[in-house]
């Protein structure tokens, strides 16, 4: 997948929110913005090319306030799917929040 790509669908507002994501933002204390900051600054650490109805793909990066968040993301050539979001947890991830800690 390409991120620039995917830039240019987000600040193009070519975004659309499943009713799911919706739920997500409210229940994890996410803002639409937040979102945005994170696929605009971010990288892509996982891709799903076989994911149904589309490619999806997995971002990691920060807030404005520098909060750590993953989104996962659908992509056509006209649109942005956003899927989920969510903080790693810190728990599990090495400090740069990309791989599991061994042993956890």
């Amino acid at each position: 997948m390409d991120i620039q790509k995917i830039r240019e669908l987000c600040s193009d507002d070519s975004i659309e929110i499943t009713q799911h994501m919706i739920m997500r933002f409210q229940q994890r204390h996410i803002s639409y913005t937040d979102i945005k900051d994170v696929i605009l600054n971010g990288e892509i650490i996982k891709e799903y090319s076989d994911d149904k109805p589309y490619p999806s793909c997995l971002i990691l990066g920060h807030t404005r306030e520098e909060r750590v968040l993953r989104v996962v993301s659908g992509l056509t050539e006209e649109k942005l799917w956003l899927i989920t979001a969510y903080e790693p947890d810190k728990i599990l991830r090495d400090e740069n929040f990309l791989t599991r800690k061994e042993g956890v």
